[in-house]
């Protein structure tokens, strides 16, 4: 008995000890690395930041996403939208949603091709969805805004733009298009 609890104690300290050495900063790390003998840093610097974006927007995604290489249904939605074929594209993106509901990436391209047939009520339930997967999804955003704006509510799509300014912090081409949606929307709307 006292044996097992030993052990459970020791178990547990190690537990511990993985647990914050991974989730606290790397700052503390680096002064007992010359102790220990060094870490790889080439294992650290393998992963870039591209390697894992916070979203992704069409044309990005369009041209070379891993995982339109991993599902066949994702790679022929994708196909279908550069061919405009709108019908096959969200029937290949439901089946893909089907084995993976979380991604924000099918459920945006399943709204961009329901607003490109004209169908607002889907185009705006399929962008809300990709929002609520990941709310920083900043071609989501766009979609969602140009989508307002074709719904006669510039107001919204205003948001959406304040909201789209907060998530670049640095130049994105999903700001600057709705900036220019919402400026055409007004030079129509003035005439």
């Amino acid at each position: 008995m006292t044996r097992a609890v030993a052990l459970a104690t020791m178990l547990g300290a190690l537990v511990a000890g993985v647990a914050v050495y991974t989730i606290s900063s790397p700052g503390w790390r680096n002064g007992i690395t010359p102790q220990v003998g060094g870490l790889d840093r080439r294992d650290e610097s393998a992963i870039t930041t591209e390697a894992w974006p916070i979203c992704t927007t069409m044309a990005s995604a369009a041209s070379d996403a891993d995982w339109a290489q991993l599902d066949p249904d994702f790679k022929a939605g994708k196909k279908a939208l550069g061919v405009e074929n709108w019908h096959d594209a969200i029937a290949a993106f439901e089946l893909a949603a089907l084995r993976d509901p979380t991604n924000a990436d099918v459920q945006n391209y399943i709204g961009y091709a329901y607003r490109r047939l004209h169908q607002m009520g889907p185009a705006i339930g399929h962008y809300h969805q990709a929002l609520m997967l990941n709310p920083r999804h900043r071609s989501a955003h766009e979609h969602l805004g140009e989508a307002y704006l074709v719904l006669g509510e510039p107001a919204r799509a205003q948001q959406l733009l304040a909201a789209l300014e907060n998530l670049c912090l640095i130049p994105c081409e999903e700001y600057d298009d709705l900036k220019q949606s919402i400026a055409a929307y007004r030079r129509l709307a003035r005439r």
